[in-house]
Order: C-alpha cells, then structure tokens, then sequence
C-alpha cells in the first residue's frame, strides 16, 4: 500500500513520526510532504518515509498565488507518486488537501490530533463542510469522535485510532533528582507539567495559553499560601512565535511563587525528568491526550482537567484526578488529595500506566491504522 501524509511542521508532531516508523515496518510506502528540510526531516528519512518538501499549510498561504502554485505542485506530486490514500494531521493542511483536490484523486483521511478546532463553531463548520465524498476522518480520542458523530458524521466515515508512543523509546535511563539539582528542599512537594507555552489565540477570546500555565501558577500560589511546602517545575519552552508570550509566563510564575517556580525549557531528557515528580499536572484548556499518557506510562501520578482525551486515561478512583479546566481552586484540591495519599497515588499511577500501555502502544496503534486503511482504500 502507498500513502502520502500531510505534516504542516517539522519542529514537533513526533507523533506523526512515530506513526510513520511503524507503518514502514509493516510494510506501507510512505510519501510524507513537509514545509521545510529542517528539524525531524531527517528522522521521516531515517524511517524509510520518501520526503517531499512543499507548504501545504493553508495557513501559510494566503495569497491566491501562493495558493494556486502550490495546488499546481501537489497536484502534480499526487499524479506522479500515485498513493492510495491521501492522509492528513492538521486542519490546515487538511483543508488545503480538499480544496486543491477537489472531488479528484485518491480518498482523505483527516486524522484529527485534537478537539480544539471543533470547540469553536465557525471553525468547525469550515472544516466538515469543506468535506466531500472523498473524504474520511480518524479521531484520536473518544470526545473527537462524538463530535463528529454529533454533527451527523456517519459511523462508516469516522476511524479511531490513537496516537501512540513508543515505550521502548519513551522510558526513564538516568532518573534526574530535581531536588539536588534545582535546590529544592527535601521536604518539599515537587509538582510537575510538561506542555510546550502556547500563546492565547485572541480571535478565540483566548487571555491564557492553551496548555493551563498559569492555572498551575495560581494553583501552586494558593498552596503555599495554605502552608505547603511546595515546587512547581516547568518543562518545555515557547512554540514558535510565543517566545514574547513565555516571557510573561515566566515572569508570572516567578512572581507568585518566586524561588519555587522553576523553569526548564525544551529539554531531551523529559522522561527522566518525571522521575523527580511527586505529582504531574496537565491543566489543559483543551487538549487530546497529551502529556497524561507519558506520565501514567511512567508510572508518576497524575492530574488533568476533564477536556478532551484526557478521560480516555484518566479515569477518577482508577487511574487519577480530573478538575475542570480554568479553575485553580479545584486543581489545588486535587493536589492537596494525591499528596496527602501517597499509596493510593502510586496505586492510580500503576494502573494508569497499565492502562496506557494497552491502549497506546505505537505498534498496535500503527496496526490498527493500517487495518483502517485497507477497509477504506
């Protein structure tokens, strides 16, 4: 089978090359199409992936000849390498798939790697609209897919298929000890988020980063207000064009918590990294199972918000805590229980990462796409 994917960045979405190194180890010809030659360009090679370098980021191309150039070069791609299916990540690279295809050429997939464009009506209009016969979605989470089935999307039209990780690759070698190497006290709680700073999208009436920052700041703030002894370490830096926006997180975090907030960066070692967490919190505004699966995988308790995929994993009395999203009163609670019960903590943590390891394991994941695949092509 030949398909050719659809990847707006090559600076994050390791998802997507996780998925693409197991599909080339069943046996797929996999065409990816990229913006640039930067970043992972080299991995999709290293994967066995053909590469293609062209923007098919609707985004990026606002100008009708911009647009039209690059309808004229996909187009040709497409007649030239001949796939079976035509599979897409984004929304944006999503749309330009349908409009520069028409009602032409090979079946759609729209993968879809999260919620967040269907929690706003216009957006989600503009995509299922955008949709033709040709078209097929794969939800990667259970929320999306009842978004979709909610819209009166057909069953024989809608897949689900995790984005999954790779557990050989994704396992703690050298525990780091935050504790010594950040000065923390010993007697310290050490709560930890993961997430990349995303700045607010203003046209959404968005005032905070998607991933729930300064939730957690608040959050940390009202705890050692109430006496805790406590440390928030961030990990992750600024996506790109949010560099201004990271700043003021920074600056927020150290004032309210001063000495106690911690900012890491990009940082290679993430799943070591977890291993000095007493608890991780994924606050998320929107989300679809993002940090929580690496988390749980490692065994480390957890915490999200109740928003998109995240209660595919977390499930309350079972594997974790869930709070609604934006509130910081209800993430302190949360924090408080799982610290004050260290044994049940670990509990949901075992199972949670038993849990995850059943469900997203990268080649059971890649074989489920593939068997979608075949049903479709």
């Amino acid at each position: 089978m030949r398909v050719m994917q659809l990847i707006k960045t090559t600076r994050g979405a390791t998802w997507a090359l996780r998925q693409v190194r197991v599909l080339r180890d069943l046996g797929v010809e996999v065409h990816v199409v990229l913006p640039d030659g930067e970043g992972l360009t080299s991995e999709y090679r290293n994967a066995g992936a053909a590469v293609h370098i062209l923007d098919t980021d609707i985004a990026s191309l606002k100008r009708p000849a911009a647009f039209l150039e690059a309808r004229r070069a996909f187009r040709s791609l497409v007649d030239s390498t001949k796939p079976q299916l035509l599979h897409s990540h984004f929304v944006g690279t999503t749309l330009f798939m349908r409009f520069a295809m028409g009602n032409s050429g090979p079946k759609r997939i729209f993968q879809v790697p999260g919620p967040l464009h269907l929690e706003n009506l216009i957006t989600k209009q503009v995509e299922i609209r955008s949709a033709g016969a040709l078209d097929f979605w794969v939800a990667s989470c259970s929320a999306t897919r009842e978004i979709y089935r909610n819209a009166g999307i057909s069953d024989r039209k809608i897949g689900m298929v995790y984005y999954g990780i790779d557990f050989d690759r994704f396992r703690t070698v050298s525990p780091v000890d935050l504790r010594s190497s950040l000065g923390i006290s010993r007697d310290a709680a050490v709560v930890g988020m993961v997430a990349y700073i995303y700045g607010p999208k203003k046209w959404l009436g968005q005032r905070r980063g998607l991933k729930g920052h300064e939730d957690l700041i608040d959050a940390l703030g009202l705890l050692k207000r109430h006496g805790r002894d406590i440390a928030g370490v961030f990990v992750g830096g600024a996506w790109t064009g949010a560099e201004r926006y990271a700043e003021q997180v920074y600056r927020y975090g150290k004032t309210v918590l001063a000495d106690s907030a911690h900012f890491l960066g990009n940082r290679d070692d993430v799943a070591d990294l977890y291993a000095g967490f007493d608890v991780a919190v994924h606050p998320s505004h929107s989300e679809n199972l993002g940090g929580a699966v690496e988390s749980l995988a490692l065994g480390v308790p957890t915490i999200t918000t109740n928003v998109g995929g995240f209660p595919d994993v977390v499930l309350p009395g079972k594997t974790g805590w869930l709070v609604p999203p934006r509130q910081p009163y209800k993430l302190v609670t949360a924090i408080e229980d799982a610290l004050d019960r260290p044994e049940l903590a670990r509990e949901y943590a075992t199972q949670g990462s038993l849990l995850v390891r059943e469900k997203l394991d990268v080649n059971k994941n890649g074989r489920e796409l593939l068997s979608y695949y075949q049903s479709i092509a």
